[in-house]
């Protein structure tokens, strides 16, 4: 996927929000700018953390912002405050819907899958138990 540019007129209402925040520091504009690329870039493609090109910067240091900015509101008072933008709307909207990963998909998790498992080989090992009326008989070519 091409790599994704904020326009100079959107990043500047962006840099003017964010400068409000006051869980949010920004020490370098393009910093900043760049990582906000790296989120919409992943958004987007619904890709992991890890597939992010290199170009945005670290993958982990990205995240790690990401889910600082995340647990203290930025993005949900991005979205709110940017609502009645049409411009940024779209930005902001677009960027909120994302493909969910395959094991999203009603798999069981481990530790059930695992007990089921445990459970379907219990059951087959005391099927397999013979009393000793329904033992089959050796057969006669049998020297054991």
């Amino acid at each position: 996927m091409a790599p994704i540019g904020l326009n100079d007129a959107a990043w500047e209402q962006i840099k003017f929000f964010l400068q409000t925040q006051e869980h949010v520091y920004i020490a370098q504009d393009e910093d900043c700018r760049h990582f906000l690329e790296a989120i919409v870039w992943i958004a987007r493609s619904g890709a992991q953390w890890r597939l992010l090109p290199e170009a945005y910067g670290n993958w982990n240091s990205i995240y790690k912002r990401f889910a600082r900015w995340e647990k203290q509101g930025v993005f949900k008072a991005m979205l709110e405050y940017f609502s009645s933008n049409p411009d940024l709307q779209n930005l902001m909207l677009d960027s909120t819907i994302t493909r969910a990963h395959a094991c999203a998909a009603g798999a069981l998790k481990k530790t059930a899958d695992r007990n089921n498992r445990l459970s379907a080989v219990l059951e087959a090992v005391s099927a397999r138990r013979f009393t000793s009326s329904s033992r089959p008989k050796a057969s006669p070519l049998s020297f054991c």
